[in-house]
């Protein structure tokens, strides 16, 4: 068996979380969990078999809570996470081009900053999970927790562009239906960055004018302590 990723969803945030695996019976990586469905997660662990081995966070998410730790603790994987992103009670802090190992696999960290100054995207055979850097379509925010649009047009263009044009890229989030690209088709066509120069592009991520996200004073602090409560 050659498991492909599996993407889950969560409805309230429209963020998707991924089950990284080889073959039923052996390790695997979840990212970016969300707090309301660990027992889902665990569930699709069991049904094949799964040791998790590593819990990922691509940022400290501002629009729902990662149950990184309670998963840590109920399995014993460990919580890998941004070094940027001011995760202290993770088990690893990540930086650009390590690489993360598990059941005989690999998956590369690139550093992506831009959507926060801690972003990272993970590169596992040919496919790219690029969280809130690179959507379908479109790309994260920057207007908020060390955002940069200059940073991010230099991850997508300098970084993820720079990969196979055939990788499929998986996003962390998408509000139109859609679940999956390809690199190629996001140089060619996504409309924030396919066809801007740099100054474009700053100038359109400026005048977006977004509201605040709903949860964000609460997801934030809890996502920098993994999901759990943090001791009084």
């Amino acid at each position: 068996m050659n498991l492909k990723p599996i993407q889950l969803f969560d409805t309230e945030s429209s963020t998707f979380t991924y089950i990284l695996a080889t073959q039923a019976g052996g390790e695997a990586v979840l990212i970016d969990p969300v707090d309301e469905h660990w027992e889902r997660d665990l569930e699709h662990l069991r049904r094949l078999d799964l040791k998790l081995a590593y819990v990922l966070e691509t940022h400290a998410h501002a629009d729902h809570v990662t149950s990184a730790g309670k998963l840590r603790e109920l399995t014993g994987a460990k919580a890998a996470v941004p070094s940027g992103c001011g995760i202290p009670p993770a088990d690893v802090q990540l930086n650009d081009g390590d690489v993360i190992r598990f059941g005989g696999e690999e998956i590369l960290v690139l550093h992506t900053p831009g959507h926060t100054a801690g972003s990272m995207s993970y590169v596992w055979r040919n496919n790219v999970f690029t969280g809130d850097t690179l959507l379908i379509n479109a790309c994260g925010r920057t207007d908020f927790q060390s955002g940069s649009a200059d940073a991010l047009f230099d991850s997508v263009t300098k970084k993820l562009f720079s990969l196979p044009d055939d990788m499929l890229m998986w996003p962390g989030h998408d509000y139109k239906g859609q679940v999956v690209s390809t690199i190629g088709w996001e140089k060619q066509h996504n409309a924030r960055l396919a066809t801007r120069s740099r100054e474009e592009f700053v100038q359109l991520m400026a005048e977006l004018d977004l509201p605040k996200p709903k949860r964000i004073d609460v997801a934030v602090p809890a996502n920098q302590n993994l999901g759990l409560p943090h001791s009084v």
